[in-house]
């Protein structure tokens, strides 16, 4: 409980209490559990205080000194703490919802630029808190609910965020360097332009994260969780996919550093992803009502043969650059099927995905009224890349699918014996050289 002298000085106002606590510096001046609800406290000097389970709802603390302060399991929500001095105050448990911690000191470094004299959020709440260019050097928020919080440009350099929940936090332009970010939950997070070099990710979730123009070079990602993030700008250079006490590799994707991972640790995934491979095929077309019932049909009818098969719409609307898609697309399949029948169905995305996949590329082309022949830049394909095949032309659905065998198949699976052959030889010579 509070001392009721204490108390009663502060009610007399902010000159008289910081008269009083400069008069009395020896005395630790206890308001712990009081009802300050709305108080106005601008400037007041609350060295070392005990505030704890203090009632500071709506309280204008604005440029307060609370350094040292016990505020464990106080109300700060809807508080004005902007431009506050909280140096080694103990915040644990503390409700500061909504709070305007604007240009509030929480942390400092030393002329080295390590952290020193930081407080203690760990398991406060913070959501929907205002943190806009807030010093947290080296601060401790483990398990603490950052929900909708803005933090843009402030400084949360060797932070500790451990399983601190982020999730529609605004952290554009935040400094995060250094900082340990393991087991966070970044759902729809803003991270553009935010350094987040050399912070610890391990086992960090990002779903529908933005970290545009960020910079992540050297994070450690073991066993990240990524989804749906947009990394345009971003640098991600050096990227940690091992667990401590592991021979360091590094990696330059964000994206693709869970997947390396598993690849180089489980031979099952790799052997799953070698199955795959070999049994995808890549069919590319449009759906339209017109093309769709072949198109389904051949899906069907390489099914029955054994194969798995994707398809891509170009109609399909996509974020990814549509030849990116593709690219990937047909890195993963074992041959790939062009439907040119649609006139709109150009064969730049031949073009696009040919140097890039030595994979057999099989054009399919069934003459109609809006188009009798094929298109006429595909005879200088085949000529550059011999796994370009002629185009079959077959003249309805069911003529396709009973020849699909002989003239399609077969064929692609002779050319990837021939692809196969031409590198085992290409590595010979190179061994001889």
């Amino acid at each position: 409980m509070a001392n009721e002298e204490h108390l009663h000085i502060l009610r007399q106002g902010v000159r008289n209490w910081n008269k009083w606590s400069h008069r009395n510096l020896v005395v630790r001046p206890d308001l712990s559990g009081a009802n300050l609800l709305g108080a106005s406290l601008s400037g007041a000097n609350f060295l070392g205080a005990d505030l704890s389970g203090t009632d500071l709802f709506r309280a204008d603390l604005s440029g307060t000194n609370l350094s040292g302060a016990d505020l464990s399991g106080a109300n700060l929500s809807n508080a004005n703490l902007s431009g506050a001095k909280l140096n080694l105050a103990d915040l644990s448990t503390a409700d500061l919802s909504n709070a305007d911690l604007s240009g509030a000191c929480l942390g400092d470094v030393d002329s080295f630029g390590y952290p020193l004299s930081t407080a203690n959020l760990s398991k406060a709440k913070l959501i929907r808190a205002k943190l806009i260019n807030a010093k947290l050097v080296g601060l401790i928020f483990s398990e603490t609910q950052l929900m909708a919080a803005d933090l843009s440009y402030a400084d949360l350099s060797y932070a500790d965020l451990r399983r601190a929940d982020l999730s529609n936090a605004n952290l554009s332009n935040a400094n995060l360097s250094n900082a340990n970010l393991s087991r966070i939950n970044c759902l729809s997070v803003n991270l553009s332009g935010a350094n987040l070099s050399n912070a610890n990710l391990t086992q960090a979730t990002f779903i529908r994260t933005n970290l545009c123009a960020s910079n992540l070079t050297g994070c450690s990602v073991y066993g990240v969780s990524v989804w749906d993030v947009s990394l345009e700008g971003a640098e991600q250079h050096d990227l940690i996919i091992t667990p401590v006490n592991q021979p360091i590799i590094r990696v330059d994707n964000l994206e693709v550093a869970q997947f390396v991972y598993l690849l180089l640790d489980n031979p099952k995934f790799r052997n799953a992803i070698d199955a795959i491979t070999k049994r995808t095929v890549l069919i590319l077309g449009r759906f339209s009502p017109e093309r769709k019932p072949t198109l389904e049909a051949l899906k069907t009818a390489l099914r029955e043969k054994g194969y798995v098969p994707i398809l891509f719409d170009f109609d399909i609307p996509s974020r990814q650059n549509m030849s990116e898609t593709v690219n990937t697309l047909a890195h993963f399949s074992c041959f790939i099927l062009v439907d040119l029948t649609d006139p709109s169905c150009s064969p730049y995305e031949i073009g696009k995905i040919a140097p890039n996949n030595i994979k057999p590329i099989i054009p399919l082309f069934q003459p109609s009224k809006a188009a009798q022949h094929e298109f006429a830049m595909l005879e200088d394909l085949r000529e550059q890349f011999f796994y370009v095949f002629s185009t079959y032309e077959y003249r309805t659905q069911e003529d396709l699918i009973k020849s699909l065998q002989n003239k399609v198949i077969a064929p692609a699976e002779l050319m990837i014996y021939e692809i196969l052959k031409r590198r085992m030889e290409k590595r010979a010579n190179t061994k001889k050289m």
